[in-house]
């Protein structure tokens, strides 16, 4: 009889500790796309560099009082500009978002970015290219220097480019060489 009672228990115990798997395993998201924001100094001059210089594409971005974000728990009730980019697959659709802003009036402070691990929280944006050749004449061309070795190969036709953006964020780039390297 108590083996029947501590099977029945167990049995039980063990179906309850499976219906949170069976939810976790439904859709959470409406997309799989993460969205990021980043706060600049400047927000032209990211713009421009995000747009000229990476290859994003400006989209419509948002604007929104500081009243609102202070009551989000988001600002000290900055306002808000927001800019938005996307990265653009190679079928034509956008997919995720650089939400860009800057608070003129209230500087942040600048973290210590000499490398990825001197610093918590996000350290680096990677982007998937189509071809590392034609980014670098643009990096070139914009007068970005690349970091360490890069580009590198890292297997394959692929190749991984580092630089920085104007506010000494990493960006990583990994695509084909079509030379080959």
């Amino acid at each position: 009889m108590i083996t029947k009672v501590l099977s029945a228990s167990l049995a039980a115990i063990l179906m309850m500790s499976m219906a949170p798997a069976e939810e976790e395993g439904r859709e959470l998201y409406t997309n799989g796309v993460i969205d990021l924001g980043i706060v600049v100094r400047d927000l032209d001059q990211s713009a421009k560099f995000y747009t000229e210089v990476v290859g994003l594409k400006e989209v419509n971005g948002f604007k929104v009082p500081g009243k609102v974000t202070g009551d989000f728990g988001l600002t000290d009730n900055q306002d808000v500009t927001a800019r938005v980019f996307v990265a653009v697959d190679a079928a034509g659709k956008p997919a995720s978002k650089l939400k860009m802003m800057a608070f003129p009036k209230a500087q942040g402070k600048k973290p210590d970015q000499e490398f990825i691990h001197t610093t918590l929280g996000v350290s680096y944006l990677t982007l998937f290219v189509t071809d590392m050749d034609a980014v670098m004449i643009r990096l070139k061309k914009a007068g970005v220097k690349t970091l360490g070795k890069t580009p590198a190969s890292i297997g394959g036709p692929n190749f991984l480019t580092v630089f920085r953006d104007p506010d000494g964020n990493f960006i990583e780039l990994i695509g084909p060489s079509k030379k080959g390297g």
